[in-house]
């Protein structure tokens, strides 16, 4: 928490994205059951498996095990996460008609919905409490939403898209419509967000994965107002005593271009994927945030003597920022191996600057 607040610890901390990432045996069994959206709405399970990868690794943080798609779900969407596809929806919304029809859903009414998502929360915090007292080290928990445009994406594609034409086609073919869809996804995902951090987590990370796909002035202008309205969700959250500011993390997938435009300020910490060194990306961005970030994934499967000069690389790129929280530029492969992601986070935790 504090790096991501801009202050640098002499250790620099490390978490990854998608930590479980089916890359653990633990994870797997047990997920040898059920669907992965049962297993996001099970506050058992969902809290076992945020806590798995804390266990395993040694990581400073636990993010919230959850899927993107969960609040759709919860509102009554017909959403299911098909293994090796992703998220799909029996009626894509292809018409104004379908938007103005989905839009009618009341967001708030996620409060009354929610109860696994909050009770998995309060159970994550209380294990994460108890790892704690163990290690003689704070475990915070990262709460974890979709953006607005990613989510809309795949609701008017139906499903995964490695174009997001349809997304990208209502944006300049019926903007109101287009307006209408992101506007209420943004009150959706906030809600979420902002769930998560009233039941217990003590910092936040909106997730784009589908908005490096846009062109950068369709990105300013149709999709990041949506994000800044989701995100004010939880800034506008009233603190506990003691609390100042609560950590808030942007991240997105192929944002080199816009990585200026997403360092909005009502956030803390930007996270950037594999494809922009993080010198690079203070320089883009302009003013000076905490950076999150930013392995490439592949290296996971390199010798280790390559994927420590990398991670090497990447902490000193790092000290061109007022603070660096070391994460993936992406997910955690499901074939990845475990003892690779461990050896990774004891580099980065016995790294120091020269």
């Amino acid at each position: 928490m504090r790096a991501l607040l801009g202050d640098r610890p002499a250790q620099t901390p490390v978490w990854f994205m998608r930590q479980a990432g089916r890359s653990l045996p633990e994870y797997r069994a047990l997920r040898s059951q059920g669907t992965m959206l049962e297993a996001c709405l099970d506050p058992a399970l969902a809290s076992e498996i945020t806590l798995q990868p804390v266990r395993r690794h040694g990581v400073d943080a636990a993010i919230f095990f959850s899927d993107i798609i969960v609040p759709l779900a919860l509102l009554g969407i017909d959403v299911e996460i098909a293994a090796g596809r992703g998220p799909m929806f029996s009626r894509p919304l292809h018409t104004a008609a379908d938007i103005a029809r989905t839009v009618a859903i009341d967001p708030a009414s996620l409060t009354e919905r929610g109860g696994a998502i909050t009770d998995a929360v309060a159970r994550t915090t209380a294990m994460l409490a108890e790892e704690s007292e163990r290690r003689g080290e704070p475990l915070p928990l990262i709460g974890f939403a979709g953006a607005p445009f990613t989510l809309a994406a795949y609701l008017v594609e139906g499903g995964p898209s490695k174009d997001h034409m349809a997304a990208r086609r209502l944006i300049h073919t019926d903007r109101p419509a287009w307006d209408d869809l992101t506007s209420w996804l943004a009150e959706v995902t906030g809600r979420f967000l902002a769930l998560q951090i009233e039941a217990g987590a003590s910092a936040g990370q909106l997730f784009d994965s589908w908005a490096g796909g846009l062109h950068p002035d369709d990105y300013r202008d149709a999709v990041l107002p949506s994000s800044v309205a989701a995100l004010a969700h939880a800034r506008g959250l009233s603190l506990p005593d003691g609390v100042d500011r609560l950590p808030l993390v942007h991240f997105g997938v192929g944002t080199g271009e816009i990585l200026a435009d997403m360092a909005t300020p009502d956030i803390d910490a930007l996270g950037v994927d594999y494809r922009v060194p993080l010198d690079e990306a203070r320089r883009r961005i302009g003013r000076d945030l905490t950076l999150q970030g930013n392995l490439d994934p592949a290296l996971l499967f390199a010798p280790e003597a390559t994927r420590t000069a990398a991670v090497h690389r990447i902490l000193e790129a790092g000290h061109a920022a007022r603070a660096h929280v070391f994460n993936l530029g992406h997910g955690v492969p499901m074939d990845a191996d475990p003892d690779a992601i461990t050896s990774v986070v004891r580099t980065v935790h016995d790294w120091r600057a020269p």
